[in-house]
Formats: C-alpha cells, sequence, structure tokens
C-alpha cells in the first residue's frame, strides 16, 4: 500500500484516529496547561482559543508539506477529541517513520493511548515505505513505554541527552518495531501483556503522557 494523499480514518476499540477539525480545539486549549505536552510539542501555552484553531491548521499542512500523518485520537463513541498521534516521515527516504503521541491530562488511563498506537502501527507497517517504526521516550514516563510494549514495540537502548526538554537535556528511550515482525510474535494492535496503565504525574510510574522527538514539529 503506498502513501496515501489524504490522512486516513481508523477505528479500532475505544478510538477512531482522523484527521484535526475546527471543533478539537477544547482539548488543544486543555493541553496548554499540562507540564510537559507544551515544551516538546507547538501546542500553544496561551490557552486561547484562537491559538488553539491556528495549530489545528499547522496540522492540516503537515501532510501537504510531506512532514507526515497527524491524526486527533477519538472516542469511537462520541467522536470528541482525547489527544494527538503522528506518524512522521522525515526519514522516509530510508524506510523509517517515527511515532510521537500525546494525551489529554483528563483522558489517560482508559486504553486511548494503546488503542491508537496499535492501530496506527499496524496500518503503517503495510504501507509500502516503510519498514521500521520508532518512538521515543523518557525512562520516567512508564505509561507510555508500557503503552509502547503492548503494542509490539521492542526496546532498543537508552540515548543519553537526546532531547532538550525546557531548558534540559533529556535521555529517551529509543523502541522500534519492523515491518514483519507480526511473524516473531508482535501483539496485535490493542492486545495487553497484563501490565497496566500508571499514575498520571511525572517519576516513576508516570501516566502517559507524550512520546516521539518529531511531535514538536506538530
Amino acid at each position: 500500500m503506498a502513501l496515501p494523499d489524504a490522512v486516513p480514518h481508523l477505528r479500532h476499540g475505544p478510538v477512531v484516529l482522523r484527521a484535526f477539525e475546527e471543533r478539537d480545539a477544547d482539548l488543544v486549549v486543555s493541553a496548554a496547561s499540562d507540564d510537559l505536552i507544551p515544551w516538546i510539542t507547538t501546542v500553544p501555552t496561551s490557552g486561547s482559543r484562537r491559538d488553539a484553531v491556528e495549530y489545528i491548521a499547522r496540522q492540516h499542512s503537515r501532510l501537504q508539506s510531506g512532514a507526515g500523518y497527524p491524526f486527533a485520537i477519538a472516542n469511537s463513541e462520541t467522536d470528541e477529541a482525547v489527544g494527538q498521534i503522528g506518524l512522521w516521515l522525515r526519514d522516509i527516504d530510508e524506510a523509517r517513520a517515527t511515532m510521537g503521541y500525546w494525551i489529554g491530562l483528563g483522558y489517560r488511563r482508559r486504553g486511548y493511548l494503546t488503542a491508537a498506537l496499535g492501530a496506527l502501527t499496524d496500518w503503517a507497517l503495510q504501507l509500502d515505505e516503510v519498514e521500521r517504526l520508532q518512538l521515543f521516550v523518557e525512562p520516567c514516563n512508564e505509561g507510555s513505554w508500557r503503552a509502547a510494549e503492548r503494542c509490539g514495540y521492542q526496546r532498543e537502548g537508552l540515548l543519553r541527552s537526546w532531547q532538550q526538554v525546557g531548558s534540559l537535556r533529556k535521555d529517551m528511550y529509543v523502541y522500534s518495531v519492523v515491518s514483519g515482525a507480526s511473524s516473531q510474535g508482535r501483539r496485535p494492535a490493542g492486545s495487553r501483556s497484563g501490565r497496566r496503565s500508571t499514575s498520571t504525574r511525572p517519576g516513576p510510574g508516570s501516566g502517559v503522557r507524550v512520546s516521539g522527538t518529531d511531535l514538536h514539529r506538530a
């Protein structure tokens, strides 16, 4: 399957992945007050609806510029946006793509991220151009990297001083899954390993927040 010209509509379990719409501005406004999301994305810190709408408009330009596919993560029953996930194509000439995501504070620990990451992973690995998917996450963000592991990503190592977050350089775990991994035992989208997500505060056992070095471009 070739790279499509539009953001597809993907449904899996409790989530729908779809293009951002102006009505999703409330989610972006709420993310402005998160203590991490604005540091490594371009979610505006002002908390104004105008800035949130402009942020959403920028998401549509990401595909047009070839940067990648930005999706709103929405509740499959209500279609309310609960977060964002992206497939970023900076290294697509090398058959690599990067995952990045964030979940709004009020929507964590509900299985949205695992379902969204699993669905997008399954879809992306069907693309002819993609042989490897990767993501980067802080070691303290246990909720995020456990979700990646539930979706079949394998930790490859620790990248020291990998990313600037605010005024500090942060270490990052690097995770990956490769084309054909399902034949090696990769779990299907949204399957669980028996591990559960943890709390929403930073530090050991932190809840799902943000992953992916390319999300700062969103």
